[in-house]
């Protein structure tokens, strides 16, 4: 079946069997930043923005996609370069494999409570799993980000 979905600012359509999931379709499309973690929405790794939210696309059926704008980190990279740079100021990055998740769900914060405290930005993120980086340098980044103006 076919499903049309605005991917990054641009239509694309996609040819999906039923059971697809958006990982999946994301990656066969080139979207090398979409990435597989766990396949249970338990790590955060394949985070996506559906309209606007952060979801798992391990387990987001290609077909919910129709019609809807879907953002990966590569429809962000202004954003996503400030706030690479504030994690490499802080020391916060280290593999780099949760980062374009981490950047997404960052994102999406920042647009609907850009003043959030260290314990809104904890909860917001509670999903997105990091395996080596201890996680106060990255809240302060992410703190320092969300302060920043463009």
């Amino acid at each position: 079946m076919i499903v049309n979905v605005d991917v990054n600012g641009r239509l694309r359509s996609f040819d999906v069997l039923p059971g697809a999931f958006l990982l999946d379709v994301l990656r066969e499309a080139g979207y090398t930043s979409v990435r597989r973690g766990c396949d249970s929405t338990s790590c955060g790794i394949c985070t996506v923005l559906v309209d606007g939210k952060p979801v798992p696309s391990c387990s987001y059926l290609a077909i919910r996609a129709e019609g809807k704008k879907v953002t990966t980190v590569e429809g962000i990279p202004d954003e996503a370069a400030r706030l690479a740079r504030h994690f490499g100021e802080e020391g916060a990055d280290q593999c780099g494999y949760c980062n374009p998740s981490l950047a997404l769900a960052v994102y999406a914060l920042k647009q609907i409570n850009p003043g959030a405290s260290d314990d809104e930005i904890r909860v917001w993120l509670v999903g997105n799993l990091c395996r080596c980086s201890g996680y106060q340098s990255q809240l302060v980044a992410i703190k320092r980000y969300l302060e920043e103006r463009p």
